[in-house]
Formats: structure tokens, sequence, C-alpha cells
């Protein structure tokens, strides 16, 4: 009988524990969920071909090749792939991977659950460019290009009553998220992790697949890296875990 793949999960959050002597700390805490490849699937959040800022171009064009490669690999165990560039769809109106996603019958969502919304660790009130352009402005047209599209077996879409009602319709139990940026698109979008927790849907960023717009002259004043990882916590702490994209490649 031949094995279907299984994708192995390393899912990590932080909680909030009292320790031995009284003190509050955040602790990491991993779990380990080992998915059939065919109940997964990872949506490319905003990986577009061109940014107002041109920092945020920049690590996307850094990004986007070695996305490319963990997209590669996990679309050869069976997970599906949904491309997910927003405002961009005009471009790929009729492929087949947009059809595709079109075809899919609809399936209502539940009513959103409430759900605690702390502030953000970082300002980007300024539109978060360490390179000191202004927002905002839509100069993007398509995915990037590095990132390759499977006409044949992916999906596209920027909608998340789509991206939901596919999800119901195949019985995924893992939802994965990758893109930019995770103060941004990545908590906000209707496909994102806030609606997604929201409507009970099971979802988890790929925290090494993922960005920031934050600029280190706002709040705390801190490096971009560091920012990013703030936020990174943030979301394991109050919204849902972080997996590695070597999850989906080894």
């Amino acid at each position: 009988m031949e094995t279907k793949p299984t994708i192995h999960l390393r899912l990590r959050n932080q909680v909030l524990q009292r320790d031995s002597l009284g003190y509050n700390r955040w602790e990491i805490q991993t779990s380990t969920s080992f998915i059939p490849a065919a109940k997964v699937c990872l949506i490319i959040c905003d990986m577009w071909d061109q940014h107002w800022s041109r920092a945020a171009a920049e690590r996307v064009k850094t990004m986007a090749p070695r996305m490319n490669e963990v997209i590669k690999a996990a679309r050869a165990k069976g997970v599906s792939i949904i491309h997910a560039p927003s405002e961009t769809l005009k471009f790929y109106a009729n492929t087949p991977a947009r059809l595709r996603m079109k075809g899919v019958h609809r399936v209502s969502p539940p009513q959103p659950v409430q759900h605690l919304k702390p502030a953000l660790p970082i300002n980007d009130s300024d539109g978060g460019s360490d390179t000191g352009e202004k927002p905002w402005s839509r100069v993007w047209t398509r995915q990037h290009p590095a990132i390759e599209i499977d006409q044949e077996r992916d999906y596209i879409s920027d909608d998340g009553k789509e991206i939901y009602s596919f999800c119901r319709q195949n019985d995924i139990e893992q939802i994965l998220i990758m893109g930019v940026h995770t103060n941004m698109c990545i908590l906000d979008r209707s496909f994102g992790i806030m609606q997604m927790v929201c409507w009970g849907a099971p979802i988890a960023l790929v925290r090494d697949m993922t960005d920031t717009m934050y600029n280190p002259a706002m709040p705390p004043y801190t490096s971009h890296e560091e920012g990013t990882r703030l936020v990174v916590e943030y979301i394991e702490k109050f919204w849902c875990p972080t997996v590695l994209s070597k999850d989906l490649t080894e």
C-alpha cells in the first residue's frame, strides 16, 4: 500500500505562566502535529512584484527565491498552494489557477468569535519604511515572478470567504501562511490570521518566511530584525502558533 505524505509540524506558541516564585513569565510551548499533506494548505500573502517602500521591495526580492523552494517542496508532497497577491487579481483573471478557485463551492463562514486585540509591540504609524518613503501608493501589479505558480495544481485568491470555502470543501486541517507583512497584511487581510482565528480556522505563521513593515526610528527604537521578531512573538502570544519552513521541506 502506498504511503501518503505527511507533514510534521512543530507548532510554537507562548503562554503566560506564573513561576514557582509567583512571577508572571511568558513561556514558549511547542507541540507536534502529523497531518496528511493533502489536508494542509499554504497561503502566499502579498509577495508583490513591487512595493512603495524600497526596503520592503528589496527584502521581498531576497526572500522570494527561498520561498519558492519551500513552496515547491510543499507542493511536491501534496500541500495545496494558494497564491494571494492582493489587489492584483485582474492580472490573473483568466488563468487556470484563478478559475480553479472561482469554481469552488461557496460555504458561509460562521459568525466570528470575539477575540482580544492587544496593541502591536511596534509603532508602524509612519507606514514602516526604514528607507524613508511615505505611504501609500499602489505600485504592485502581480506576484513576484520568482515565485512560480503551477497553473495545473495551484489556486489564486485574495478573498477570505473564498479561501475559507476552499478549506472547508477540501477538509483542510491546517492552514499555513507566509509572506508579508506580519504587522499588516498577514494579520489584517480577509484571509489573514485574525480573520481565520475568529472563524475558528486552524492557522499558523511560517515565521522564517515573513517580514515586517517597521522603521527603527519609531518605538520601540530597535532594529528592523528585532521588530519582526517582536511581531512574531506577538502572534504566538495572542493569535496562533508559528512553524519553520523546514517543516515543509524536510
